[in-house]
């Protein structure tokens, strides 16, 4: 247990972690990477190259700074940190690795020494959040190896269906290799797939939504992700469409997230950007969605970038309770403030997934329209939970 003089220690290095986090972080991967390259088929290199992932984890250590008196109120945080880190095959002892780089780091960019107290401090941190984690983590990978259907690690799945969707949007129908049930999914998780990459000469992996899964297959789509400025091509997602093909295998991990439609009867609303509508579908398409209110906002560029439309009506031509309005940003523009806060409902849950800027924007609208946050539920591929500004 940290020392009251830790405490207070570690939190007089908020102001540090708020201006310099970031430079911490991608000093601590890349002194990892490059000391572990067994670890670059771990870790998402496409987060690495945009500097996602530096961010992502940037942020999470200075929250942990933040509430170091009381790490419980990052629960939640830490059940979705835990979701990602079983779908990518992390262990408890990629945490000791990982640590003594993090800690490396810091006296790097803080220019201090072993022996100082500050990194004892940290050092001491560290290991507290790790056990957290490793707890947490344990139980899933317990559990998963345990339910009908479930498993540990990864699987190998055969591709036996593959369907162009849009012009940058391909299904795959993925069957267990073992000829073995496929445990039962929420709607709205997501699997890890594995593949290998010709062009890098690894494996890597990445997390797609199973739109549905019917005990013996399940189905995923995935948006190709071109070059755009500085952001380089989807390296996954542009093997997958161009290099695997019914017949080929893939690696899967079992599914996991928090982010998926509960079993209750309250009314949702659905604000959607892009390829998050493979969970709308997902959710939608559910058992859970049957005597349930339903909205969904969906929001794409033009009308070519509406993947599953056809399921979507589908979906409301079957359930009376579902009704959808559709923004496209290139005849109509970007949906406003005011565009989110007139959705703003009594007793609603939102469910939310897009891009960041749409993310944000809709969760900080709802709330300033007096939306309950625990009725707020987001997930953004990669990254994880948004926070509100």
């Amino acid at each position: 247990m940290l020392t009251p003089h830790q405490l207070e220690l570690i939190k007089s290095t908020v102001p540090v972690l708020q201006q310099h986090g970031v430079a911490l972080t991608s000093c601590m991967y890349n002194r990892m990477l490059r000391d572990n390259p067994e670890l670059r088929q771990v870790f998402n290199l496409g987060h690495q190259r945009t500097g996602r992932q530096q961010a992502s984890l940037a942020a999470s250590v200075l929250a942990y700074a933040q509430n170091i008196e009381n790490p419980s109120v990052l629960s939640n945080a830490v059940a979705h940190i835990a979701s990602k880190h079983v779908s990518l095959g992390i262990r408890a002892e990629h945490y000791s690795v990982v640590g003594h780089h993090l800690i490396e780091a810091i006296k790097e960019v803080l220019g201090l020494k072993d022996g100082d107290e500050l990194v004892e401090a940290w050092a001491k941190a560290y290991g507290q959040l790790a056990d957290i984690l490793i707890d947490a983590e344990s139980k899933l990978y317990q559990t998963m190896a345990t339910t009908d259907g479930g498993w540990s690690g990864w699987r190998s799945f055969k591709i036996v269906e593959k369907k162009q969707e849009t012009s940058d949007a391909v299904s795959f129908v993925l069957r267990p290799v073992d000829g073995g049930k496929i445990c039962t999914i929420l709607p709205g998780q997501f699997i890890s797939v594995r593949v290998y990459l010709k062009s890098e000469g690894l494996v890597q992996p990445r997390q797609y939504t199973v739109v549905s899964s019917d005990g013996d297959t399940i189905r995923i789509c995935v948006k190709r992700i071109d070059p755009k400025g500085d952001a380089p091509a989807g390296m996954v997602s542009n093997a997958l469409h161009n290099d695997y093909n019914v017949g080929d295998f893939i690696d899967l991990a079992p599914p996991m997230g928090v982010y998926h439609l509960d079993s209750s009867d309250t009314p949702a609303v659905f604000i959607i950007g892009g390829i998050g509508i493979t969970t709308a579908v997902a959710m939608l398409g559910s058992a859970n969605a049957e005597k349930r209110n339903m909205h969904l906002y969906f929001v794409g560029h033009d009308q070519k970038d509406f993947a599953l439309q056809q399921e979507v009506n589908e979906i409301m031509e079957s359930h009376p309770n579902f009704t959808l309005t559709t923004r496209f940003t290139a005849d109509e523009g970007r949906p406003t403030a005011a565009d989110f806060a007139a959705l703003a409902r009594p007793n609603t849950q939102y469910y939310i997934c897009g891009p960041q800027g749409l993310m944000k924007s809709a969760i900080n609208a709802l709330i300033e329209a007096g939306v309950d946050e625990a009725l707020i539920f987001n997930e953004s591929f990669g990254t994880g939970v948004l926070q509100k500004d």
